[in-house]
């Protein structure tokens, strides 16, 4: 099959957005937003703010949504799939060393939630107070995937989606169990389960290194059947992805035609936050 039967993820053009900042903490990031209606706090992927998540923000926009991503490391607007290999590699090296060394990631450590999660739960916060309607969805990829699961102790967060969520890094069988969430968040989403019915959505392809199947055996225990879980075959994925194994279910990893199983996820993804924001 040629590669034109392969349609990848669409990108987006970041300079459609509107560029503000956002300060909590003694901390000020910058913040890009469009659409109207409910906001969903966009968390990219390592290395950033890619066309790709754009685009997938682009669909967040047409639902009748406000797209908010902040940025949080990398070169907003970026693109790893428009030059070579060892390009996007060593740029997405860079990025995520930087990312590791901050005490604002928890890259490795069990139990414990990233602290610029709580630097996320304010603009949330702000944008629900801004944008209104039922609450707030909040879409976590890879690096960023298990942030959506922590500000689900936040009662406005409604739609919470992990992404192919990475934290900490699998190294060891304890790891590889673990989500970067604080056994006190988790318990907080968990009641938050149990009470008010919220659901948490989560995508992974099986077999990828990163994401393994203990993480989301962890949430199916603890979260019951209010935990979705989405889960492709590394069959699924695009064969023009970047990566040896496929990855970002939302992009990079994505064929973007109806019938694929990756499209399928996103539609699911696209749905859940449609029906938990809208009430439809």
């Amino acid at each position: 099959m040629s590669e034109r039967a392969y349609p990848i993820a669409p990108s987006g053009d970041l300079t459609t957005y509107t560029r503000t900042t956002f300060s909590h903490g003694g901390t000020e990031r910058a913040v890009y937003a469009k659409g109207s209606g409910p906001a969903v706090i966009l968390i990219a992927e390592m290395p950033g703010i890619s066309p790709q998540v754009v685009g997938f923000a682009d669909r967040v926009v047409a639902l009748g949504c406000t797209a908010v991503l902040p940025h949080l490391f990398g070169k907003p607007g970026w693109d790893p799939l428009a030059g070579s290999r060892v390009t996007a590699a060593l740029h997405t090296t860079w990025t995520m060393l930087g990312a590791c060394v901050s005490r604002e990631f928890t890259v490795l450590a069990t139990g414990r939630s990233s602290p610029v999660v709580a630097w996320l739960r304010a603009l949330a916060a702000d944008a629900h107070n801004r944008c209104g309607g039922r609450g707030v969805g909040v879409v976590g990829m890879c690096f960023t995937g298990g942030y959506a699961l922590v500000m689900a102790i936040d009662d406005r967060v409604l739609a919470p989606v992990l992404s192919q969520p990475s934290l900490p890094l699998p190294l060891t069988p304890g790891r590889r169990r673990s989500i970067d969430c604080s056994p006190d968040d988790l318990t907080t989403v968990a009641g938050r389960c149990a009470r008010d019915g919220l659901q948490v959505l989560g995508l992974r392809f099986r077999d990828d290194p990163f994401v393994p199947e203990g993480r989301f055996a962890l949430l199916r225990e603890q979260l019951g059947g209010n935990f979705i879980a989405v889960e492709l075959d590394q069959a699924d994925g695009n064969p023009r992805g970047p990566l040896p194994r496929h990855h970002s279910v939302l992009t990079a990893d994505l064929i973007d035609a109806p019938g694929e199983p990756t499209r399928d996820a996103l539609d699911t993804a696209v749905t859940f936050l449609r029906r938990k924001l809208h009430a439809v």
